[in-house]
């Protein structure tokens, strides 16, 4: 199994007819193709770009920061991939056990590796993003990618349906941050509505959306 999680048990496969796809719970096995698919869906999104300004760098280096964030909900996450892996959710659960300071250090040496002369700014970016975090418990979905190629069918809307029917049979709130504008219609279309206009200081902007459950 991947580091990610259930918390709770949830079915292992969700068919969905209108892209003849199907949604599942991601393995150790997935988590190269993980990589792969975030660092395409994210390549000209300002976040990648924030952290990543080498563009030969950043496809390689998005998905291995995904890949940490995964390793960071361990044990209160969850990922959800299309099969074959074309795209993928990365959802953290309500109320996640705090992490351990050896955990935590753990984190930041990779963090450190992965991003190098941008460890500053994906602190700062850290620490403005947990400070507008939303407070109440929630279902956070931490990253959502799709391979541009594609994009269009279907794939976005079938990664989300999971935990989205979970948080309406649980009445429970979800929660993101879009950093493209442009994303916000499709969220909103899934119940989705902009929360905050979050401004990085000397960075891009960020979206906060809140979806009640319905």
């Amino acid at each position: 199994m991947s580091d990610i999680q259930d918390p709770e048990a949830e079915p292992s496969s969700v068919p969905f007819a209108t892209d003849r796809s199907s949604v599942r719970k991601s393995t150790s096995a997935d988590q190269k193709a993980i990589n792969a698919v975030i660092g395409r869906a994210f390549f000209d999104d300002p976040i990648a770009a924030y952290l990543f300004p080498n563009i030969h760098a950043r496809r390689t280096g998005f998905g291995a920061f995904a890949e940490l964030s995964m390793a960071q909900f361990a044990g209160a996450g969850m990922t959800y991939v299309t099969d074959p892996v074309q795209g993928a959710a990365i959802w953290r659960s309500p109320s996640p056990p705090p992490l351990s300071i050896w955990r935590q250090i753990g984190l930041a040496f990779r963090l450190f590796f992965i991003v190098g002369r941008a460890y500053d700014r994906a602190i700062r970016l850290s620490e403005v993003m947990e400070k507008h975090h939303f407070k109440e418990p929630h279902w956070y979905l931490a990253t959502l990618g799709t391979d541009p190629d594609f994009q269009g069918r279907g794939l976005g809307s079938a990664l989300l349906e999971p935990i989205l029917t979970r948080c309406d049979r649980e009445s429970r709130l979800a929660y993101l941050e879009s950093s493209k504008e442009s994303n916000i219609p499709f969220y909103r279309r899934h119940g989705f509505e902009v929360h905050e206009e979050i401004r990085i200081p000397n960075g891009p902007i960020i979206w906060s959306m809140v979806r009640p459950p319905r």
